[in-house]
């Protein structure tokens, strides 16, 4: 039998992350698991032999046969980028605050640790979306994102102005703070904090969601999964930027045109649950059901 081999992501800036690194790095071992880690991650943490130490580069978890990530979204987001890169399916212990992409909390580990090694979890893949940005007609940029593409402001004083399309065809032009561009995964993300709608994750869809637009019509949209979202920034107004999933930004100028449609790879999820979406929505935002009485039966 092969040897099996964990890729381990921790944000161990937190005393309490460290600690929970190291019960993982502990369990996976006593269990003849090899553990592989960023190099600059090693220093922080007590490792035994089997754990190999690696350059973070794009293609470090290749040949893993699990993506762990301990920490809260931006480490879990860092992780997605493995992932993607990978093709291996990522399991995210969150010991941040809301982390909807992790599927357990600290008090988890220990049972992380056994479903690892007894390979009880299933896997899914959640959709992402592939970005170019063009200028003059030309590519100048690509990228791509689990959650969001956001077209923004550079300055705080200036609005954004910006035309909105939808597959080849002009929708709206405003002013506004931003547009974002994101998946059904990412609308509980940004897009949510900018007032668009949460979306079940099995739901095939791209959201496209202005944010504080200055215009009548600047409703949040959900299109077809085929569909091509662009954003326009018009020459008569001011330059702003593009993040992706927060993490990876590029300026763009004015005119600059930035293209979203779905993503070619998607973003393997490890899950050891099976509950319904709809219980997630209730635990992470802690939503109040206190007298449900549910269907007659």
């Amino acid at each position: 039998m092969s040897e099996r081999t964990v890729f381990l992501l921790t944000h161990t800036g937190r005393p309490a992350a460290i600690r929970s690194a190291d019960r993982v790095v502990q369990g996976l071992l006593r269990a003849g698991i090899r553990v592989r880690l960023p190099a600059e991650e090693a220093v922080d943490l007590a490792l035994p032999a089997g754990v190999e130490r690696v350059t973070a580069e794009p293609h470090a978890a290749d040949g893993c046969e699990l993506l762990v990530v301990l920490g809260g979204d931006g480490t879990l987001l860092r992780g997605a980028e493995l992932a993607h890169a990978s093709g291996v399916p990522m399991l995210g212990v969150n010991l941040g605050r809301v982390g909807f992409l992790a599927e357990a909390e600290r008090d988890d580990l220990d049972k992380v640790v056994d479903r690892v090694v007894t390979r009880s979890y299933d896997v899914e893949e959640r959709m992402t979306i592939d970005v170019v940005v063009r200028t003059d007609g030309r590519v100048c940029h690509t990228d791509w994102a689990l959650n969001e593409a956001s077209v923004e402001k550079a300055a705080r004083e200036r609005m954004l102005e910006v035309v909105i399309e939808v597959d080849g065809r002009p929708l709206s032009g405003f002013g506004c703070d931003g547009v974002v561009c994101a998946t059904p995964t990412g609308s509980t993300a940004y897009a949510f904090s900018a007032g668009g709608p949460v979306v079940w994750p099995e739901v095939e869809a791209l959201l496209l969601v202005p944010n504080s637009a200055h215009a009548l019509f600047s409703k949040p949209l959900l299109t077809s999964p085929r569909s091509v979202l662009a954003v326009e920034v018009k020459e008569s107004g001011h330059h702003g930027v593009l993040w992706c999933d927060g993490r990876r930004t590029t300026t763009l100028p004015v005119g600059a045109r930035v293209e979203v449609r779905r993503g070619a790879t998607p973003v393997r999820l490890a899950r050891l649950h099976h509950l319904p979406f709809t219980d997630r929505l209730v635990a992470k935002f802690a939503l109040p059901v206190a007298g449900w009485r549910g269907a007659a039966g």
